[in-house]
């Protein structure tokens, strides 16, 4: 199975200085009880794996009118004639792919929300390019389907996704593509499809993560790679979430 690991060259990464200081950033308060939709689909074993601080935000269950929101910057991005062909096409179903092909210290921007219809998660993503109007990519995940996860990307654009431990991250791959118009559902045949998405989330200490984007098409290779650097605008008492929540270690923790 294709990991999405690759050396990350460490001169992208900016300097400490560069990330606001703990002192700067709010306390949360007191927790409640936290999301179990991820842990189940992962199971106890898999969930387990995962560092702390990567449960602790794939925990957080949001009441109506919350939102989350993450900061960062493009640390690098890679893509290939086709990539850059597929993405500009996907412009006729709202631009689901960053459309900068060497983007590089971009400011980005990403803010989650529970979806009520539906019963699951608004992601929305802002990049701030330098030679073009920001772009705004809005997906919803919703807990359906034969994987038990699905992401809508919009125009009845969908893919299931099935949930992956790495290395103490946190891999999203693509498990199909597939249209819905009407209340009808069609899955697309495979020569249809863009390959296979991995979306990545890795921790790196000190309220810092990377967001790891891969496209890889079966006889193309690599379309699109894209790894961006955010850190919590919003911290824990502490890494573990059994100390951050006064409740059984069994219940993850919402760090809101």
């Amino acid at each position: 199975m294709m990991s999405i690991a690759e050396p990350l060259n460490q001169s992208l990464l900016p300097s400490p200085a560069a990330w606001p200081a703990e002192a700067a950033l709010p306390r949360r308060a007191p927790c409640r009880p936290g999301d179990l939709r991820y842990r189940r689909l992962m199971g106890a074993k898999a969930w387990s794996a995962l560092r702390p601080a990567v449960r602790r935000r794939f925990a957080k269950r949001l009441e109506a009118g919350q939102s989350i929101v993450y900061v960062g910057q493009i640390a690098e991005t890679r893509m290939s004639l086709a990539g850059r062909i597929l993405v500009q096409a996907t412009r006729l179903i709202g631009s689901p792919f960053p459309l900068e092909a060497e983007a590089k210290g971009e400011a980005a921007v990403v803010a989650l929300t529970e979806d009520r219809g539906s019963d699951g998660q608004f992601w929305t993503r802002l990049y701030a390019w330098r030679k073009s109007f920001p772009q705004i990519v809005h997906s919803s995940k919703r807990f359906a389907g034969p994987t038990g996860l699905e992401e809508y990307i919009g125009h009845g654009v969908g893919v299931a996704l099935t949930l992956h431990e790495e290395d103490g991250g946190l891999r999203f791959r693509s498990a199909g593509y597939f249209l819905t118009a009407f209340g009808w559902r069609l899955a697309l045949p495979a020569w249809m499809t863009p390959g296979e998405l991995i979306i990545g989330h890795d921790d790196l200490g000190q309220g810092r993560f990377t967001f790891t984007l891969k496209l890889t098409h079966p006889w193309l290779g690599t379309l699109l790679h894209q790894v961006a650097l955010f850190h919590d605008t919003v911290l824990s008492y502490d890494t573990k979430e059994a100390q951050a929540c006064p409740l059984s270690t069994s219940t993850p923790c919402s760090p809101l």
